[in-house]
């Protein structure tokens, strides 16, 4: 089967002043930096572990509330290497919603930034509310409750029975959801996470905001910076949201945003054909893609010479998956063309197949029999969390039922025939049944002016958030700039020179790129293809 792929505290470390750090905060606690658990630290080059510290900070449940009682953040910080120079704290998020922000220090000074940024900044990360180690949302307390109501939904629903069983597990999700997650649950919106955020920057000593965020990142920086324009100094937003449209309106922004998976898809099979011989599934691979996506519908799972088995849901969710990483777009092409040959087989494979999927079968049996044992394991606890929908289910408004999901479905697959009906089946479907009935997210204004321009960075072939979201983005803010790159992928700092060394100087400086400015990538499909 194909895989698919979505602390501790303690003395506060002093910091030298300088004449360019910002000045302490006083009206909230300060946080107590203290050492990390060695662990968190196993991928950090030894000199420089002691440039880390960590946290646990408590902030209010309910900010209209806050005697109503408290929950956790986890940060962790990387201090800069030159603190005779330094500018501040550089706050980081990689997105999600749902993902962990808490090491992104470590791959923030390997990856993301210039040296001179972690030169001038304290890099700090950190898990959202509900999040990983911060105070977690759950709507299960056992691994094993999980699986169970997990068991019968389909990851693309098809048939009718598959639609109908997944609508049921949603719909026991939610209940679930509504008798464990606790009051967490009405308080997860982006705008909590932006009080959170303030309540941070004012805890480690910051007057001002620098941020970088990474898609759904970037939905926490425009909000940032439209509840606290006069708090902001630079803020990086990459991958970008479109804002207006999905505070007013989830399911048309989920419709938009699939556009974006296909746009990039028929992009990369374009390149495809241009690159020749250099592309594995060149000659008409846009009409041999859509061939093998169909038969695959129609007729099930293949198994290919590796003995790895692809149908319908996986080539869809590995399509999707692997558009975000273009370093990885050449093998995708290798697959679809495996795949492709798998679908319409050739003779002299069609006995190596059979040979193979034999050799799965009685491995598969192997691995069944060593689960039969006699000592029963008691329950195990649920150590994942709900966040994703936690907070996507409060910031985007669904009118529709989801007894609407299938109609939905059918009709977005009619216009986006390869993604159409998974993401159908993300949010619309879920978020109908998601037990929070008054969510308070922040809606708008989004032409709040900082002082500072926001720099919006976005990718022409972006799936995920795709490019037309990013100059959306650049214009619905007050006071911003769009930095265009030439690439596939979901975001780029990181992955481009140019647009790097842009975002150091704008960190560092609050130089802005020329209007217009369009960077490549320093990575892209097919490089060996002759021009």
């Amino acid at each position: 089967m194909l895989t698919v792929a979505a602390l501790a505290a303690g003395a506060s470390l002093a910091m030298p002043a300088t004449a360019t750090a910002a000045p302490a905060a006083t009206s909230v606690p300060a946080v107590s930096w203290g050492a990390c658990a060695a662990a968190d630290l196993t991928a950090v080059p030894a000199a420089d572990k002691d440039k880390y510290t960590c946290a646990v900070y408590a902030v209010p449940l309910d900010y209209k509330h806050p005697d109503a009682g408290s929950i956790n953040l986890a940060l962790m910080r990387r201090a800069a290497n030159d603190q005779a120079h330094r500018i501040g704290s550089l706050f980081l998020n990689p997105g999600g919603p749902g993902g962990s922000g808490y090491k992104m220090p470590i791959s923030g000074a390997a990856r993301y930034f210039t040296s001179e940024v972690a030169d001038r900044f304290d890099m700090i990360g950190f898990d959202p509310r509900g999040v990983g180690r911060s105070t977690p949302l759950r709507c299960f307390n056992t691994q094993e409750d999980y699986d169970r109501v997990f068991a019968k939904a389909a990851s693309v629903p098809v048939s009718r029975q598959e639609e109908k069983d997944t609508l049921a597990v949603y719909d026991e999700y939610g209940d679930f959801c509504s008798r464990i997650a606790g009051p967490l649950k009405e308080h997860m919106s982006t705008a909590d996470v932006a009080r959170d955020l303030d309540r941070m920057r004012a805890a480690v000593g910051d007057t001002k905001l620098n941020y970088v965020g990474f898609s759904y990142g970037t939905l926490l920086g425009a909000t940032y910076a439209n509840m606290f324009p006069n708090n902001a100094r630079a803020i990086i937003i990459d991958g970008n949201v479109d804002p207006k449209l999905r505070l007013s309106d989830g399911l048309e922004y989920d419709r938009q945003r699939t556009k974006g998976f296909e746009f990039a898809l028929d992009a990369l099979l374009k390149r495809c054909d241009a690159a020749g011989a250099a592309c594995a599934f060149s000659g008409g691979a846009r009409a041999k893609f859509d061939d093998m996506r169909d038969t695959l519908k129609a007729k099930g799972p293949v198994t290919l010479a590796n003995g790895t088995k692809i149908g319908y849901p996986e080539l869809v969710n590995t399509t999707a998956s692997t558009l975000y990483r273009p370093a990885q777009l050449e093998s995708l092409t290798k697959l679809f063309q495996d795949v492709y040959q798998a679908v319409h087989p050739k003779p002299a494979l069609a006995a190596q197949a059979l040979s193979v999927q034999s050799t799965e079968d009685t491995s598969a049996l192997v691995a069944d029999a060593k689960l039969n044992r006699f000592d029963v394991l008691p329950d195990a606890l649920y150590t994942a969390d709900d966040s994703y929908y936690g907070v996507n289910c409060s910031d985007k408004p669904f009118s529709q039922p989801a007894s609407q999901t299938p109609r939905i479905a059918a009709q977005w697959e009619k216009q986006m025939p390869t993604f159409g009906r998974v993401q159908a089946w993300a949010d619309p479907a879920v978020c109908p049944s998601w037990p929070v009935d008054n969510p308070v997210p922040y809606e708008g204004p989004w032409n709040k002016k900082t002082t500072n321009p926001v720099l919006v960075v976005g990718n022409y072939y972006d799936p995920a958030t795709q490019y037309e979201f990013a100059k959306r983005m650049s214009q619905e803010l007050g006071n911003a700039r769009l930095l265009t790159v030439d690439a596939f992928g979901h975001c780029i700092l990181g992955g481009s020179t140019c647009a790097d060394k842009i975002a150091a100087r704008y960190l560092v400086d609050l130089a802005l790129p020329a209007p217009g400015t369009v960077c490549n990538a320093n990575v892209v499909p097919f490089p060996a293809a002759k021009p």
